[in-house]
């Protein structure tokens, strides 16, 4: 008998509600997409020109879009301009127009570049603020003349800047509240230093994208209990006399095992690192019983509540883990209760040997595709 909340709401527009509110705090394993040409997308930021004319140069630059100047032929942003050290200038630079939510980038590692290089050096400029003059989050990068390239920037290595200058007393820096972004050829490096790689004249830096990214290796950032059985009840020629209650009675039960489903399938869509665990029938028993894990959604029996929070901390802190759904029970039959002698405890268990077996896109619904599922 289900009691309260459907399992439609729970199971499933629950997991929907709850990755909405998580995703953004805990990741996306491929990034964040923050400038691009994917999708709607294109032209997401507004970039001006901001060059040494404020301090009375005569250097001058510009945005602009080149609808087949990627590297594969599609649409990509443009720095270009001119740079010149007439007037005491030598900086050319182009700048976002302040977003009108900042971007919370807390759950990444650093923002990579997709550019095409001129062997020049260029600044990322990273700005917290809503105030026009003031600090820039800074890291300069070297290009390779002619060739596309990532250029990844870790948060790490920012470094305070304000007008050229590092700024000591400076906050750290915020990758929650992200206002604005800059690019800049200059002429300067920090505190009096110059930029090796400087020529006056024409320069180009072609950039395909802008994203946010997680440090490799990278780890689960949800994991989520689910329920062995899930992919059973439509499965054809399955002998239900066979299976536990609940894949037999689904429909009875507000067709709990089909909605916990398509829970899972709501992560696995989420772009979130994650990992789903499908215990079978959950006991009060302790922890330290022999496991056996599966994937295809095939096997019965029990296993401990304890074991299953702990293998759920170890998934957390494993790359094996990532993005596998896998089944787990005891060795130990129903028939039997497990205990144990506390003067001779059972080893504690390495999991990992067991993440390292699975593997990816192994879910039972195979069989329902027509595949055989893994047994």
């Amino acid at each position: 008998q289900i009691k309260g909340p459907s399992p439609e709401m729970v199971e499933y527009l629950g997991m929907q509600n709850l990755i909405n509110a998580v995703k953004e705090s805990v990741g996306l394993s491929e990034g964040k997409l923050l400038f691009g040409f994917k999708g709607n997308l294109c032209g997401k930021f507004v970039w001006g020109a901001l060059d040494d004319v404020v301090m009375g140069g005569v250097s001058e630059s510009a945005f602009q879009i080149q609808p087949t100047g990627s590297e594969t032929g599609e649409a990509t942003g443009l720095f270009k301009g001119t740079v010149s050290t007439s007037n005491n200038g030598g900086f050319t630079s182009i700048r976002t127009k302040n977003f009108t939510v900042p971007e919370d980038l807390s759950a990444y590692d650093g923002v990579e570049l997709r550019v095409k290089g001129d062997g020049r050096r260029y600044k990322l400029i990273i700005r917290t603020s809503y105030e026009w003059d003031t600090i820039g989050y800074t890291a300069s990068f070297d290009t390779t003349k002619g060739e596309w390239q990532s250029v990844r920037i870790p948060f790490s290595s920012l470094i305070p800047v304000f007008r050229a200058r590092t700024a000591t007393d400076a906050p750290p820096f915020d990758a929650s509240n992200i206002t604005a972004l800059q690019l800049m050829f200059s002429k300067f490096e920090y505190d009096g230093k110059l930029n090796p790689t400087f020529a006056e004249g024409q320069f180009e830096l072609p950039f395909s994208s802008i994203r946010a990214y997680i440090n490799e290796p990278i780890t689960p950032r949800f994991v989520h209990v689910s329920s062995a059985g899930v992919t059973r009840p439509e499965r054809p020629g399955l002998d239900l006399s066979k299976q536990p209650p609940a894949v037999r009675m689904n429909k009875e039960l507000g067709s709990i095992l089909t909605y916990k489903l398509k829970g899972e399938d709501l992560i696995r869509e989420s772009g979130v690192p994650y990992t789903i665990v499908r215990p079978c029938a959950l006991t009060e028993e302790p922890a330290g019983a022999d496991l056996i894990f599966e994937q295809g959604d095939n096997i019965t029996g029990k296993i401990s509540r304890e074991e299953v929070a702990r293998l759920c901390v170890a998934a957390l802190a494993s790359p094996s883990a990532v993005g596998k759904t896998f089944e787990v029970k005891s060795t130990v039959p129903f028939s039997e209760p497990f205990v144990i002698d506390p003067s001779n405890p059972p080893p504690e268990k390495d999991y990992e040997v067991y993440f390292k077996e699975l593997k990816d896109g192994i879910t039972g619904k195979e069989a329902l595709e027509g595949t055989p599922a893994l047994v």
